[in-house]
């Protein structure tokens, strides 16, 4: 089998290490598994969090647990509540999260949301 590939496997987040990440207010906690161009992380946002940068990297976003409002660097805003997504490629928006109250996502990204 060729070591890029990803064998079948199950992933219990219980032993997943959190790091911390502090936005420009309160705190991030990441719990991430890398493979060959795949990252996948549950990211759990304090209250009043704000991430301390504009990013330009393509996601898909699934939120698990609370709210949080996807800010774009034009204006715009969207929200994500439980069972909502949104998926973005590399380099196709501006975007920040900022939450009041808290939230827990899934996030996917990787080598695949470049563009072509």
């Amino acid at each position: 089998m060729d070591d890029l590939n990803i064998p079948f496997q199950t992933i219990d987040w219980s032993k997943v290490e959190k790091t911390e990440h502090k936005g420009e207010s309160g705190v991030a906690y990441w719990q991430t598994l890398q493979f060959h161009g795949l990252r996948i992380r549950i990211v759990e946002y304090s209250a009043g969090y704000v991430a301390d940068h504009w990013c330009q990297k393509g996601h898909i976003v699934h939120c698990l647990e609370g709210k949080v409002t996807n800010e774009q660097e034009d204006g715009t805003s969207s929200v994500l509540t439980p069972g909502m997504s949104y998926v973005v490629s590399d380099d196709l928006s501006s975007h920040r999260s900022v939450t009041k109250d808290g939230v827990k996502l899934l996030i996917v990204d990787g080598d695949f949301l470049k563009l072509k």
